[in-house]
């Protein structure tokens, strides 16, 4: 199995250590040549106004959105997240219409507002995940073929599923917490 990760801006690289961890060979995504031969996308978090626009500048947004169109699996994390999105407020691309989802960015204020919070997340089992938000988006509307996988105590959900198309609002590779990773992983494997 090989698992790109968009690697135009953001934390890619802390993805890519995760799924080495994992026994994931993970390849950086920089050009459309690099999506051949990949089982699945991570689309990382960081600034997704750049990430778009680089999407697009770089040649990768028809790839990749053919690709997804195709049914290989594709995760967003955070900034990740908005551009898998239906709409998006204040992006200057589009987003790539993948997920049903309508975000609102940095909802919860600037960086000195990030937060951590532990979530049920009963699809993963077990023990609460640890969510680490920075500058998090918010999900304001979910359409009718979304699974909600987690939400925050005031019922906001964070963490959403739509066919083999996954977000997070938050960023699970920041913890030791490999169990998204994994999930993300059997989607691929599926």
């Amino acid at each position: 199995m090989r698992i790109g990760v968009l690697a135009l801006q953001g934390d890619f690289a802390e993805h890519i250590e995760v799924l080495r961890k994992l026994g994931v060979e993970a390849v950086e995504v920089r050009k459309p040549g690099d999506l051949a031969g990949v089982d699945g996308l991570i689309i990382p978090g960081g600034e997704s106004t750049t990430i778009g626009r680089l999407l697009s500048l770089s040649g990768l947004r028809p790839e990749v959105t053919g690709r997804a169109l195709e049914g290989m699996p594709i995760w967003g994390t955070c900034a990740g997240m908005i551009l898998l999105s239906r709409e998006a407020d204040r992006l200057l691309e589009p987003p790539l219409g993948l997920i049903d989802i309508k975000i609102e960015r940095n909802a919860f204020g600037r960086q000195v507002d990030s937060f951590e919070v532990d979530l049920e997340v009963p699809k993963l089992g077990g023990r609460p995940v640890r969510a680490v938000f920075i500058r998090a988006p918010v999900i304001r509307e979910v359409g009718p073929a979304v699974e909600v996988l987690a939400r925050l105590p005031d019922g906001t959900p964070v963490a959403v599923e739509q066919g083999k198309f996954l977000g997070t609002a938050f960023h699970p590779e920041l913890t030791d917490d490999t169990r998204f990773h994994e999930y993300f992983l059997s989607l691929v494997k599926n």
